[in-house]
């Protein structure tokens, strides 16, 4: 079944693909699948494919465009971008093909919750009216989708929050949270990747080092990823931080 769109430019070099205009995890599904299915044929001209909850940013190379083949010449001279909604507009409305969800990895992400990594945990179960050892157990019994990463290199959007935790940012944002935090803003969850000041209910931690510059890839959760949370102790959490430096 074809997909609908809209295509948007941006700037002289960009389109936005844009699915729908509201975080949904059946929206965000479908922008996962044209991600691999735009990259899996990718002309030479496409360099970066790159998803939000609902949109899709085409970064391409303009001067490579007359490169790729068949295509309009008058269009290509007029406007490069032209060649490049053209290709995209038919490949819209042709099926997605059976594969296009299977790049998906599953990553386990180690965490402890409350106490000094989780400072807002007992904020959060007194909010919702849950046991505070029941957070994380809810917490820790969802899988999530990594909907899109962004705010800061590496930082992951997670789908798939039991809809009983969800509460709002806190009110005054904190100027330094510690790398590794978990935390719960509105309806999502999701983990700091670096230090720095942040604003939502941190209920833990992890030891994983979520992005490295000298990594290659440098960072470890890419978007379309799954992820669940395996609650570990503070004698664990030690080991692991200390064996990830």
């Amino acid at each position: 079944m074809a997909d609908i769109a809209t295509i948007e430019r941006l700037g002289d070099a960009a389109l936005l693909l844009r699915f729908g205009d509201r975080i949904d995890a059946a929206i965000n599904q479908r922008v996962h699948a044209w991600v691999a299915a735009l990259s899996s044929e990718a002309p030479d001209w496409l360099i970066e494919v790159t998803p939000a909850y609902a949109s899709l940013a085409l970064h391409t190379d303009v001067t490579r465009i007359g490169d790729a083949g068949s295509f309009d010449a008058d269009a290509f001279k007029h406007d490069p971008l032209e060649v490049a909604i053209a290709w995209i507009t038919a490949r819209l409305h042709s099926p997605l093909p059976d594969t296009a969800n299977d790049t998906a990895r599953t990553i386990e992400i180690p965490a402890h919750y409350g106490g000094d990594d989780g400072p807002d945990l007992a904020a959060l179960a007194a909010h919702t009216g849950i046991a505070i050892e029941d957070v994380a157990a809810r917490h820790t019994a969802a899988e999530y989708t990594v909907a899109m990463l962004g705010f800061a290199p590496g930082f992951p959007y997670l789908l798939g929050l039991d809809a009983s935790l969800a509460m709002p940012r806190v009110a005054s944002p904190r100027t330094h949270v510690p790398a590794g935090s978990v935390g719960v803003g509105g309806a999502q969850t999701g983990i700091y990747p670096q230090s720095g000041p942040g604003g939502w209910q941190l209920i833990g931690r992890t030891p994983l080092r979520l992005f490295d510059a000298q990594r290659d890839p440098p960072g470890l959760l890419r978007a379309g990823d799954r992820v669940r949370f395996v609650a570990i102790d503070a004698a664990r959490f030690d080991a692991l931080n200390e064996h990830a430096r």
